[in-house]
């Protein structure tokens, strides 16, 4: 072991009797702890709140949807549906669907509503992913089935097996009817989103055909992809190969103000980045520099037993390693317990209806750690240069006389 890192090691160390560390080694390790920590907390929930929204607007509205221009019904078609299968190999599954406003009542209110009907031998994964009560739709049992989320329950005050009425309006623009039709609740989802957990409700695609009159029309076409990195261009070729009357739309057109939140986060993550790590490498530097002054003397002794400017700026370079090693270690480990606390236990809850879900969410990636550990441990060493060289440009006279 070089004598320098010995040395560096006993300068951490406190002079009290027991003690394993000095109060100014225990405020830096501190320092770059909170610092490290902080920012693999920050990083875990914006990647987080990303996975969260994407899987959620993509369970709802999937990656593409095929809709008719203005709004307008297209027809059921089975060639149209091979036409996109085999043109776009990228495509996972292609489902129609209905989807059109309507209103439910049961016995004690009535809620305004947007009632899909989904091909029940497609997964669909709203249905199915945040299904908290009850069955999915099946097809051997009564049709006449839909799946509500958790909000619209309670506000109609209706339980799974309970019956309720839904309305919608058929016709054209000039003589609309109204329709009535009696609905089984067989299930109920809990997203977290208020916006779909209050407005959506799930039934099988004859029952809303019916319910609206639409006979073999449906509202458009539903389009997972294999890779969503594509989907931009993937929708431009499905538009120029489907052409009129078809209108083509991804998840981030559909949601355009969501995703630009999202982009904008992404964007300042970086500037928070630098600015927590600066935070915690300049308390480094104030800290080593307080070492030089409190080890002035045993510097000068150093000096007078031939340690060299080299031995005493490695001195204090090996003390700023150990520190930032130690606090980085820490904060590694203080925030993934406190992620994975978040992650399990659910401790920091959110409104749902300002964040888009009921709890702070936490994605906890290897690069991110990574990241905020190369970054912290280079900024560290950085900082370490100055207060080692002062060390080294001190008086060995003024030094012992000190």
């Amino acid at each position: 072991m070089p004598f320098e890192w010995f040395i560096a090691k006993r300068f951490l160390q406190s002079h009290r009797k027991g003690g394993v560390l000095s109060f100014i080694s225990i405020i830096s390790i501190l320092g770059i702890t909170l610092g490290t920590a902080s920012l693999i907390i920050t990083l875990s929930i914006l990647a987080g709140f990303e996975k969260e929204i994407k899987d959620k607007v993509i369970a709802f509205v999937t990656h593409i949807q095929i809709q008719g221009f203005q709004g307008k019904s297209l027809p059921y078609s089975i060639s149209t549906l091979e036409k996109i299968r085999e043109e776009n190999p990228e495509i996972k599954s292609v489902s129609p669907f209905v989807a059109r406003e309507g209103m439910l009542r049961s016995k004690s209110s009535v809620e305004g509503v947007f009632l899909k009907g989904i091909d029940i031998n497609q997964e669909n994964s709203a249905v199915s992913k945040y299904l908290v009560e009850g069955n999915l739709l099946r097809s051997s049992v009564n049709s006449n089935q839909i799946i509500i989320g958790m909000k619209l329950a309670r506000k109609l005050q209706v339980n799974v097996t309970d019956t309720i009425i839904a309305f919608g309006i058929s016709g054209t623009e000039d003589l609309l009817q109204p329709r009535a039709k009696q609905f089984v609740v067989t299930g109920i989802y809990e997203s977290g989103m208020s916006e779909y957990d209050d407005i959506y409700a799930f039934t099988e695609m004859t029952s809303a055909q019916e319910l609206f009159s639409m006979s073999d029309e449906i509202t458009g076409y539903e389009i997972s992809v294999t890779d969503i990195s594509n989907v931009e261009e993937l929708s431009h070729s499905l538009s120029e190969s489907l052409g009129y009357p078809y209108y083509v739309r991804t998840m981030f057109q559909m949601y355009r103000n969501l995703f630009s939140w999202i982009d904008l986060q992404k964007k300042l993550s970086p500037i928070l980045l630098v600015l927590i790590i600066i935070v915690a490498t300049v308390n480094i530097l104030g800290m080593l520099l307080m070492f030089v002054l409190e080890k002035v003397k045993a510097i000068g002794i150093l000096s007078t037993m031939g340690a060299t400017n080299k031995n005493l700026q490695r001195i204090f370079f090996y003390q700023g390693i150990i520190i930032s090693l130690i606090g980085i270690g820490l904060g590694n480990i203080l925030g993934l317990v406190l992620c994975f606390l978040q992650q399990e236990f659910h401790l920091i809850s959110l409104p749902s209806d300002i964040y888009l879900m009921t709890t702070v969410p936490i994605m906890m990636l290897p690069e991110n750690f990574l990241l905020v550990s190369t970054v912290a441990f280079l900024l560290s060493i950085a900082t370490t240069l100055l207060p080692s060289r002062a060390a080294s440009k001190i008086d060995i006279i003024s030094a012992i006389r000190f």
